[in-house]
């Protein structure tokens, strides 16, 4: 069964830095489009960042220059480095492989002084 097991998340002051990991297995990250998502408390879920078979990647206009994600295929896993983080980058993040409908079970950020 596929699964998508995420971890980095954590608390980090304003300006600070994280990188999110996303472990797959059974599916191939070489081969499918990965996408992060994010849920602050009381909003609907929305997408922050994709990257294709092939490489090519796609950001939220709100953490473009910021945000980005990368795969490494050997290790099967899709990354995402987030810097200068604000107070409203606050989530549960989630990595999601669309062709199989498979969502990771979260990992939870805080952006807190």
């Amino acid at each position: 069964q596929v699964q998508l097991v995420e971890s980095g998340g954590g608390l980090v002051q304003p300006g600070g830095s994280l990188r999110l990991s996303c472990a797959a297995s059974v599916m191939r990250v070489s081969i499918n489009t990965i996408s992060w998502y994010r849920q602050a408390p009381g909003k609907q879920r929305e997408l922050v960042a994709t990257i294709t078979s092939g490489g090519s990647t796609d950001y939220a206009p709100s953490v473009w220059g910021r945000f980005t994600i990368s795969k490494d295929n050997p290790k099967n896993t899709v990354y995402l480095k987030m810097n200068s983080l604000k107070p409203e980058d606050t989530a549960v993040y989630y990595c999601y492989a669309p062709r199989v409908d498979r969502w990771g079970q979260g990992t939870q950020v805080t952006v807190s002084s």
